[in-house]
């Protein structure tokens, strides 16, 4: 046998052991590593309880801010809020010619208009109107707008010439009106604390408010019916997840919430403006009721008036810590950290 053989031969019984010592100390860390993930679990779900508080009741999708919503069966909770496939919540924006926005407040009769899904399009119905198919993948040879959502930049995609015509024809403007469509892969989404500062900056938005989620429950509508002279609907308040099975006002202290396979955590109440006086069914703006009679027992408390000033509170905005599925029927579980109690 060669000397260069033997030599061979004799370096690999020498590594043969520290090879099995290292495959034991690779499988020694793994195992830890496993433990002590278990241990973690554990120790969450012991310092987690889950109290149910209600049930989702209704979901609810605003395509185009400002106009009437669709309501879903189901729906993914994502970052930016509602989506169901490519119908997604304020996702599309009315604007002027300079870009900024264009809402109920503005143009009341925008909360006439009806929108549902036809194939690969949004479907717009409006009195005096013919049908508008808007499809919800436009052409990249459209031209991005810039925008001006409550102060703030945001881009858009044009919807079209047909589009424009549409809504200055239902405005019967003599400026043109156009529909933008926002596009998550190429558009930077609006951070929601630039509109309300208890936002966090993970908290994004396109069109919206301030928030991706606005919860709001049945009973809480019912309380406040019940001080009106006129009852009013819950689109007055434009809410995503309505909740029903819990007393009134109840979700003011819902924290931390599962819905569904998602998780979303309270931010802030939703102070209310003067498009909740637009009836969503004549579209004619009262700018009274039902903002009137919520400032009698709606009022922030004084240490938030600096954020909230005079606006009542009515429904609650969330964050959205876990994205997920919902389904009406849902339960809502509240998140109790025990170590809080």
């Amino acid at each position: 046998m060669s000397s260069y053989l033997t030599a061979a031969i004799q370096s690999a019984l020498q590594a043969f052991p520290r090879q099995r010592l290292l495959l034991l100390w690779t499988a020694g860390v793994g195992l830890t590593a496993i433990a002590t993930w278990m241990w973690w679990r554990k120790k969450q779900s012991e310092e987690l309880e889950l109290k149910q508080v209600g049930i989702v009741s209704e979901l609810l999708i605003y395509p185009i801010k400002s106009c009437r919503p669709v309501s879903v069966q189901e729906a993914d909770c994502m970052e930016l809020g509602l989506y169901k496939g490519d119908l997604r919540d304020r996702h599309w924006l009315v604007v002027t010619e300079d870009g900024h926005m264009v809402t109920g407040r503005q143009e009341p009769r925008l909360v006439l208009i009806s929108v549902s899904v036809r194939g690969d399009s949004l479907c717009l119905k409006g009195e005096g109107m013919d049908e508008l198919l808007v499809p919800m993948s436009l052409p990249k040879s459209n031209k991005v707008r810039d925008c001006r959502v409550f102060g703030k930049d945001i881009q858009g995609r044009d919807c079209g010439e047909e589009a424009s015509r549409w809504f200055t024809s239902y405005f019967q403007s003599s400026q043109p009106y156009y529909l933008v469509h926002f596009e998550e892969k190429t558009m930077r989404p609006r951070k929601s604390k630039d509109s309300e500062v208890l936002f966090r900056d993970v908290d994004v938005i396109a069109y919206s408010d301030a928030s991706p989620i606005m919860l709001l429950s049945e009973t809480s509508m019912e309380d406040l019916n019940s001080r009106l002279a006129e009852p009013i609907s819950l689109r007055n308040f434009r809410p995503c997840i309505v909740v029903s099975d819990c007393n009134a006002f109840a979700e003011d202290a819902w924290h931390d919430i599962r819905v569904g396979t998602a998780r979303l955590k309270r931010i802030m109440a939703c102070g209310r403006c003067i498009l909740t006086t637009v009836n969503p069914d004549t579209g004619i703006i009262t700018r009274k009721e039902p903002l009137d009679t919520l400032r009698t027992y709606r009022k922030s408390d004084a240490a938030l008036s600096h954020v909230y000033k005079t606006s009542p509170l009515f429904g609650q905005y969330y964050g959205v810590d876990k994205t997920g599925t919902l389904h009406v029927g849902d339960p809502i579980y509240q998140v109790i950290h025990k170590h809080q109690q």
